[in-house]
């Protein structure tokens, strides 16, 4: 048989054995390559000036992507090299020379990264294509099937799969070329080294090891960058320490209660699992390290997700929204009304303050700051209604203050904002809500989702103008309250007209509902206007320098799809690798167990266990090894990811139910990709162990 025929051989039969890792090889090229289709997709980086940021997020991600799936490589090929070394042996016994061996060795592992690769991008073009949909359909694009990629992508997919192939497999070939036929055929039989030799010392580190994750996870609560930064120190200590160590503390712990020790199979279990610990404990920690990191990354782009859609909801709920800055504020609570917003003047007692366009006659009178807008939107925009208010000054701080004390606030103004009920009413009418009713010497409170339960219990009375109002209702529906020159920041008081009549006005607002959504050339007009309206370059979502904020909900829902884009994307590729890799490393370890499983059960069977028994053992055994990692992960991260949640600006979370969603559904897409490695392997353990 020639050496090509005999590594082909070779090449189908390590397939065969190590299946997943195979699978897992090529669902990483999959990924990779797909990543790589949307790095140099014209198409979908021409869809907004913000997916620019694309390529830069993803090829962050994709250097850690490589890193991970070199590291599995290069530790399954090593696991591969130790487990078939006597074998390799015995072909330098039977002539062979070293090289040969060292070549059959390099070109089964080639051919078998070769068809990873191939199927890979194969794979990879399916991928890009349901990457490409999702793309489009957050920018309301059409999509039409293509298996089309491009060219650099498939470029970059091969020049990262050769780099990392070429370098493990030098360095394994290099290794057998050095060796000689004694280190071969006995090179199965050497373990890894213990990073601390002496018992007394491992149960030291066990104890120091917790409470260094205790600490860790007390800092990384306090939410102080550099005592965070210290959290992370500790937590890393506790989880290389704690499986350092665990092969010696925890049968000690047995050792001191024999009654537990001997109970039912619990020997037979910890010890077995304690002699797999004390021969791949830097393995587990690693591996734990990528499951937290796995869990943190899914965790947050669930709260990103939230945070892009409470933004989408909340920041206007105009199709274009145009509002002045508002005269007084947190940082100048000295300016006036008269000097802040020049424009915006009070209206002569017991006249209207609102101006609603009739979309078939399309005359409004305009307030005069508006007009460059409104004249747009009159002879370019399908116009279904539109509204110009003001927004008043109330009297002082009263209702911000309670909130403030209560909930978790960002305050802008140095008084409670006010509107007219009147224009309440037309506003809820022209934006389909209920009929919302005003009885005399009363007042209504209009607040954000996660104020709703806090100003339910709002009982006070209020001034305004002389005028003593008692609370009426509490409404929570999207009124444009994330801005600062909105309906109010996350609130405002609905007073009776009459009681305005005094009152200084804050800014005003011109809001406009549309027949149908803006185009993007609308929105880049609009755009234009806006910027030689105020002498100045708009920013991301157009605010400016100025007196005046413009937003659309189509600049807002292209903003926040490429941010979309730009941050879930990449966290969800980096976990999914990262979990499939660690997955893969421990269900190879515990396959390759498979015959020593057979001969101790076999053992087991002729002292008198029964086959009920034995599946019992192998069972509890088999869930401890996979728990083992993975349960650090989740004391970690839920702390972690509670804590960014609290980082986010007030409504992104609206309450308990919300972040148990976020945090259940980032668990569960973690633990339903590692169920499945681990179903798989315990079907094929027990159908070889118990057969």
């Amino acid at each position: 048989m020639t050496l090509s025929k005999l590594s082909l051989r070779n090449a189908r039969r390590q397939a065969g054995d190590y299946l997943i890792y195979l699978v897992t090889v090529i669902l990483s090229a999959a990924l990779i390559h797909a990543f790589n289709g949307l790095v140099f997709s014209q198409e979908l980086l021409t869809l907004s000036s913000f997916m620019e940021s694309l390529p830069v997020f993803i090829i962050m991600a994709s250097i850690l992507v490589i890193a991970v799936t070199g590291w599995l490589i290069h530790y399954v090929t090593a696991f591969m090299l130790t487990r078939r070394s006597r074998e390799l042996g015995t072909y330098i016994l039977i002539g062979l020379e070293p090289g040969q061996v060292a070549r059959l060795f390099f070109l089964e592992n080639l051919a078998v990264g070769g068809v990873a690769l191939g199927l890979g991008l194969l794979l990879g073009n399916l991928i890009f294509q349901v990457l490409r949909a999702i793309t489009l359909s957050l920018f309301h694009a059409p999509y039409t099937f293509s298996l089309a990629i491009p060219p650099k992508a498939v470029a970059l997919t091969f020049v990262y799969f050769a780099a990392i192939y070429l370098l493990v497999l030098w360095k394994s070939r290099k290794r057998i070329r050095t060796m000689n036929i004694h280190d071969l055929i006995y090179y199965e039989k050497k373990n890894e080294t213990e990073a601390v030799k002496k018992s007394r010392n491992r149960r030291k580190l066990f104890t120091a090891s917790v409470l260094s994750g205790l600490l860790g996870i007390s800092l990384l609560l306090t939410k102080i960058l550099p005592l965070a930064l210290l959290g992370v120190v500790c937590v890393l200590v506790f989880l290389y320490g704690f499986f350092l160590s665990f092969s010696s503390s925890v049968p000690a712990y047995f050792d001191r209660r024999p009654g537990k020790k001997y109970a039912s199979h619990t020997l037979l279990i910890y010890r077995s699992l304690s002699a797999k610990l004390n021969t791949m404990g830097l393995t587990m920690a690693t591996i734990s390290l990528l499951f937290t990191v796995t869990l943190i990354c899914e965790g947050t782009g669930m709260l990103f997700s939230a945070l892009f859609e409470s933004r989408v909801d909340g920041s206007t709920c105009f199709d274009i929204f145009v509002g002045t800055e508002a005269s007084a504020a947190i940082s100048d609570s000295s300016a006036t009304a008269q000097t802040a917003a020049p424009q915006a003047n009070n209206p002569p007692a017991g006249a209207s303050t609102r101006s609603i366009q009739n979309p078939e006659s399309h005359t409004e009178s305009a307030f005069p700051e508006f007009q460059p807008y409104l004249e747009y939107v009159r002879d370019q925009v399908p116009l279904r209604a539109s509204m110009q208010y003001h927004i008043y000054r109330g009297e002082n701080l009263q209702v911000t203050n309670y909130i403030g004390e209560n909930a978790s606030y960002y305050a802008y103004y140095d008084y409670d904002p006010l509107m007219a009920y009147s224009d309440y009413a037309a506003l809820r009418k022209m934006l389909g809500y209920s009929e919302a009713t005003l009885e005399p010497g009363h007042y209504i409170i209009h607040c954000m989702e996660y104020l709703g339960n806090l100003m339910s219990d709002y009982n006070d009375i209020v001034n305004i103008d002389g005028n003593r109002l008692s609370p009426g209702g509490v409404y929570t529906e999207h009124f444009t309250q994330k801005l600062w020159d909105g309906n109010g920041r996350g609130f405002l008081l609905v007073v009776p007209d009459e009681c305005l009549v005094s009152c200084p006005v804050s800014h005003s607002v011109y809001g406009v509902m549309t027949s149908v959504p803006l185009t993007q050339e609308q929105d880049d007009e609009l755009r234009e206007i806006h910027e030689n309206h105020m002498g100045g370059n708009a920013g991301l979502t157009y605010f400016s320098a100025g007196f005046f904020t413009l937003m659309t909900r189509t600049s807002l829902a292209r903003e926040y799809a490429s941010m979309s884009a730009c941050t879930i994307f990449p966290l969800y590729y980096l976990a999914l690798v990262l979990t499939m890799a660690s997955a893969t490393i421990l269900t190879v370890q515990q396959l390759d167990e498979s015959t020593r499983y057979r001969r101790q059960f076999t053992l087991l069977r002729k002292l008198g266990m029964d086959r009920r028994d034995m599946s019992q053992t192998l069972l509890k055994q088999f869930a401890i090894y996979y728990a083992m990692p993975a349960l650090p992960p989740l004391l970690i991260g839920i702390p972690i990811l509670c804590a960014m949640s609290y980082a986010f600006e007030p409504g992104t979370i609206t309450g308990i139910a919300h972040l148990a969603g976020i945090l259940g559904t980032a668990l569960g897409l973690f633990f339903l990709i590692y169920f499945l490695y681990i179903l798989m392997a315990y079907s094929s353990l027990k159908r070889s162990v118990l057969h």
